[in-house]
């Protein structure tokens, strides 16, 4: 793991600072170019979840797919609780936790909105760093490539309609011309860039390839920690008024990983899965692709919204917790072979 990831949390506690800081004092330039899109959504934050997201599907080779069958039962797992489980279950988190029990400690007009966070950070299965966290667990990783292949091809598809159904559960409003072009704009062109950008560098020679990974991988992060600033910049105030609203946000997001990545982890011990295969399966479960999840939340409820600072504690929290999760599986793993 290289140190951006390592210490992801630790990058995402100082751009807090940063972004906190700059936006008090320079609060007219941020402003204004949070008021730079087109269709609600931010062109500035647009190209940089473009640098974040493009790098993490090169990684994909989608012709994994046909692999898919070798280990049916760990795919079923996973999609069963990436597509049916996950999303909901944080829907009903939020509002029992946003709703219930923090409610008379939260801005009342964004009570909703932390919802929505929540929920879109539910329904963006992890794409890029389940890769790492398979293999410190020494997961399959064949079977790695081919369930998140499989589980970015089913997000073009379903990310959409789930979000939409669970927000307008929710009582949310949902704008879907702007939801559709943020899953276009984050999901459908960028799929097509990275694997037109993979197929053409893997020709010229796979030295070039990973040549070019290992830069944009630098860029990728990079630009992940630009747009926290951004945010936390416009979200300083709130931050400021409501110290303990991160914490709020994190403790159904920290629930929520536990509980998937233990029901995911336990079906495929019952279902006769392999260690190998159920180390994944459990994580890609319990992480998000908290970019896409970020960059939704921008344009559909705008840089202040309680959506995108929720969407950013999934960030926030994503590290540490995801480790925590690694050393679980680790250590279980005599029990789970006996």
């Amino acid at each position: 793991m290289k140190i951006f990831e390592r210490y992801l949390t630790v990058w995402v506690l100082v751009c807090i600072f940063i972004g906190v800081g700059a936006g008090k004092v320079f609060s007219d330039f941020f402003h204004r170019l949070a008021a730079i899109e087109i269709a609600h959504v931010n062109i500035p934050v647009g190209i940089l979840i473009w640098i974040m997201i493009i790098p993490m599907l090169m990684k994909i080779d989608f012709r994994s797919l046909s692999q898919v069958g070798a280990h049916w039962r760990g795919i079923g797992v996973t999609l069963f609780i990436n597509w049916a489980i996950k999303p909901f279950s944080m829907a009903l988190l939020g509002w029992f936790f946003i709703y219930v029990v923090f409610a008379r400690f939260l801005p009342t007009d964004q009570l909703n909105s932390y919802v929505a966070g929540l929920i879109l950070l539910a329904t963006a299965p992890c794409t890029a760093m389940v890769f790492i966290w398979s293999r410190l667990t020494n997961g399959n990783p064949y079977f790695t490539l081919s369930q998140v292949a499989l589980n970015d091809t089913i997000m073009i598809i379903a990310f959409a309609p789930i979000v939409a159904m669970l927000l307008g559960l929710s009582s949310i409003t949902v704008p879907w011309d702007t939801l559709l072009i943020s899953v276009t704009i984050y999901i459908i062109i960028p799929v097509i860039i990275s694997q037109g950008l993979r197929i053409f560098l893997l020709r010229k020679g796979q030295n070039l390839f990973d040549s070019f990974m290992g830069i944009m991988g630098n860029c990728s992060m990079g630009a992940l920690l630009l747009t926290l600033i951004l945010l936390f910049a416009l979200q300083g105030k709130a931050i400021i008024q409501h110290p303990f609203i991160i914490l709020m946000l994190a403790i159904p997001i920290l629930i929520q990983v536990l509980f998937t990545s233990s029901l995911a982890y336990g079906l495929n011990k019952w279902f006769g899965e392999s260690y190998e295969v159920a180390c994944p399966s459990a994580l890609i479960g319990a992480s998000n692709f908290f970019e896409l999840a970020v960059a939704t939340a921008i344009s559909l409820f705008g840089f202040h919204s309680g959506a995108a600072l929720a969407t950013v504690v999934g960030v926030l929290v994503e590290v540490p917790v995801m480790l925590f999760v690694v050393r679980i599986l680790k250590a279980s793993e005599q029990w789970y072979k006996a």
